[in-house]
């Protein structure tokens, strides 16, 4: 059972059944593949642009494992070796907004879009970090442009809404009802959205959860992005522990390489600094 409690009488206790999944274990294959680069790098002659090349490839194994310290460095070994690694940049972005370092995060990613002008992820990753770095207008401008990519991703018009509802919480859920019209009810992550809309409950939706799912993998992965989301809508409506608590449980799924996850633990963080846990 998922608990959480609020002392003010219009703020009732909550008691949430929820599903639960094994958190997913560390990929061998990962760890196999960082000891051979790391074996490259350190006996190989290498060219500075090959050099980086392994570096960034040892980093983003690094990361998919959460180990975002040894990421970070090989992301910073890789970028000074070779500045014109865009996806690098992306990367170093996102380490930076975790750290709350946003105007730093800024920086990398707008080094990513004049690298790039068509990467869509750094449209997602600056946009989120113009949302944790309480700049909605501007966050709007780049997950719109993110949505823009594919305007039938559930995903997408989830972070505009969540932009939206930080800058105008009415007229983003009247736009959430227009970005919803785009969307295909038979995709899984559709079931999100109608949550927001308030279509179906909360209980209809982690009912929904395991349905379809064809790995332990895909379930992990599923939660992972449930919990995160349901945590953002108490946030909302101010039921902080009960956040918390889906927050935490987003990151018992060990699924790293999701944003769902790395920004359940920014949000944790956020949480604790404000004195809201």
């Amino acid at each position: 059972m998922l608990t959480g409690c609020q002392s003010t009488p219009e703020s009732p206790q909550y008691v949430v059944a929820v599903p639960f999944a094994a958190p997913l274990p560390s990929d061998y294959r990962s760890e196999v593949a960082i000891a051979r680069y790391s074996e490259l790098i350190e006996q190989a002659e290498l060219a500075n642009d090959q050099q980086a090349l392994l570096y960034y490839d040892r980093g983003k194994l690094f990361d998919s494992l959460g180990l975002s310290t040894l990421a970070r460095i090989d992301f910073s070994r890789a970028v000074n070796l070779k500045p014109d690694l865009a996806e690098v940049y992306n990367f170093l972005g996102i380490h930076h907004t975790l750290m709350q370092q946003y105007g730093k995060a800024y920086e990398m990613f707008d080094s990513v879009l004049e690298l790039n002008s068509e990467h869509q992820y750094a449209y997602l990753n600056r946009g989120i970090a113009l949302y944790y770095g309480d700049r909605p207008g501007l966050a709007i401008d780049d997950l719109q442009s993110f949505l823009n990519f594919a305007p039938d991703d559930p995903y997408r018009v989830l972070w505009v809404y969540l932009a939206q509802q930080a800058q105008d919480p009415k007229q983003a859920k009247a736009n959430l009802d227009a970005m919803a019209q785009a969307l295909d009810p038979q995709n899984w992550a559709y079931q999100l959205v109608a949550f927001y809309k308030g279509d179906i409950s909360e209980k209809v939706l982690l009912e929904s959860l395991p349905k379809g799912v064809e790995s332990h993998q895909e379930y992990a992965e599923r939660l992972c992005e449930a919990y995160f989301y349901l945590a953002k809508h108490h946030q909302a409506l101010g039921h902080m522990s009960l956040a918390s608590d889906y927050l935490k449980l987003a990151l018992s799924t060990n699924v790293y390489e999701f944003v769902e996850y790395k920004y359940a633990r920014l949000e944790l963080d956020i949480m604790a600094g404000e004195g809201a846990l």
